[in-house]
């Protein structure tokens, strides 16, 4: 395999350019997408020739790169990015500066924050660990993070998803549920004969409807607001002269801090009730599964680092605001393995939009933000 060739810059606006001009498009969502590995060769070459240690994890296709900076004894931070992008075409991967922002696939989410913790780990001059996350898979699954998370550790974590310069304290879980029915068919002239499957179907998401409406009646998280459900997927039917004799209902569920994916399935099937694995005859049949969960996150309310962060945050910008996030990030997985965490990261827009951008100024912003609090956190 070629060496990639190491960039010399430490602007981290020249450095986000460079990323965004390599392809990482993530093949889980764009089968046959490059994927992560120009990109990780990159990074970990540009860390390597700054005294990191690296380590490679996942597999060569499918690659994550942990990068080490030891100091002599102190609190360790570990900073976190992802490598990966949603689909791009040719001309989104030809970065472009105008007007202060710099455009391209990744520019926004999140290749700007990349190059931001990557040109921060390597000035901070601190006693303490600073370690490098960058990972694949984030835009799917998160087995980057994931992986990472049962090598590494750390006293603290900075995630550098993009959030204005604000800091996000909170965000909501989510899990993924997959309701199966069966009926039975029939000749379309003579339902009476069949079990509907599609019928049951609509029971059912109107039992989801109240569910929704008891969540926004509930009490409000005071950054999150209400959990929700909703159906993002329905398919049943065979054809237009027959009962339906299936369908399937795909739920999602997003959920508070305080709030456990074993007690919103439980929930899930309290509020489903008899419309659920009924036995009764002549009545369609119904499985609620789980497909995937991630749980909420919610920053201590005296988090050390968060508490830096907000210092430094102020002193660059101005402001400190901290906000919560209806989305999920992979500071679910940190506060999952017991690590305390934020995330902060550039401003701009366009997230997996055809224009993708980021400010430039945020971009340097951000880059100081993230120096001044390694050296404070890891004094």
């Amino acid at each position: 395999m070629t060496e990639p060739a190491v960039t010399v810059t430490t602007d981290p606006v020249a450095l986000a350019a460079e990323l965004v001009a390599i392809d990482s498009v993530n093949p889980s969502l764009v089968p046959g997408a490059a994927g992560e590995p120009e990109a990780a060769d990159f990074c970990a070459a540009w860390l390597a020739d700054r005294g990191f240690e690296i380590t490679r994890l996942g597999t060569a296709d499918r690659p994550s790169i942990v990068a080490v900076k030891r100091g002599p004894g102190g609190r360790s931070v570990m900073l976190n990015g992802h490598l990966d992008t949603v689909a791009a075409t040719p001309a989104q991967l030809v970065p472009a500066q105008r007007d202060g922002r710099l455009y391209g696939r990744g520019a926004f989410d999140m290749k700007s924050g990349v190059a931001a913790l990557m040109v921060a780990a390597a000035e901070a001059q601190c006693a303490g660990d600073v370690i490098v996350a960058l990972v694949a898979d984030e835009e799917f699954g998160s087995a980057g993070t994931e992986r990472v998370l049962e090598k590494f550790t750390a006293d603290a974590a900075i995630v550098a998803e993009p959030s204005g310069l604000e800091l996000t304290v909170a965000h909501r879980g989510f899990a993924w549920f997959e309701v199966a029915i069966s009926g039975r068919a029939a000749h379309g002239s003579q339902p009476e004969l069949g079990v509907d499957a599609i019928a049951h179907a609509a029971q059912i998401m109107r039992a989801l409807d109240e569910l929704g409406r008891s969540l926004a009646a509930g009490p409000a998280h005071p950054l999150l607001g209400h959990g929700t459900v909703r159906v993002s997927t329905i398919s049943g039917g065979v054809d237009a002269a027959t009962v339906a004799p299936s369908a399937t209902l795909t739920v999602e569920r997003r959920f508070l801090p305080g709030e456990s994916p074993d007690a919103v399935e439980e929930e899930l099937r309290l509020a489903l009730g008899a419309l659920l694995d009924s036995s009764a005859p002549d009545t369609a049949r119904a499985t609620l599964s789980r497909l995937v969960a991630r749980r909420a996150f919610e920053a201590a309310p005296h988090s050390a680092i968060v508490d830096v962060v907000s210092r430094h945050a102020h002193a660059v910008t101005g402001s400190a605001v901290r906000r919560g996030e209806p989305f999920w990030t992979d500071a679910g997985l940190y506060a999952e393995a017991g690590i305390p965490c934020l995330v902060i990261g550039v401003d701009g827009g366009g997230a997996h939009a055809d224009e993708e951008w980021a400010t430039t100024e945020s971009i340097r912003e951000l880059t100081e933000i993230l120096r001044r609090s390694i050296e404070e956190f890891c004094a």
